[in-house]
């Protein structure tokens, strides 16, 4: 016999079913289905947002260009 055996799994079985509880894995199996579903409802509003095209970002002015004026060469020699 080996790994494999049908008597191996369901001893294997009882196990589980003993250890956890019919209720416990339905209830853990209900739960894996609602993680599923709320992934993929994430996947589709990222893949929405991603369709929109982003408002450009806002440009800064450089303190330099806004505080003085460029001065003109009007040094005489």
């Amino acid at each position: 016999m080996g790994f494999g055996g049908y008597g191996h799994w369901i001893i294997v079985a009882l196990v589980v079913l003993v250890l956890f509880g019919r209720g416990k894995i339905s209830e853990t199996m209900g739960d894996f289905g609602k993680g599923i579903k709320s992934f993929r409802k994430g996947l589709s509003e990222e893949e929405s947002k991603a369709s929109k095209p982003a408002a450009p970002a806002p440009q800064i002015a450089s303190t330099a260009d806004v505080s003085k004026p460029a001065e003109q060469n009007t040094h005489q020699s």
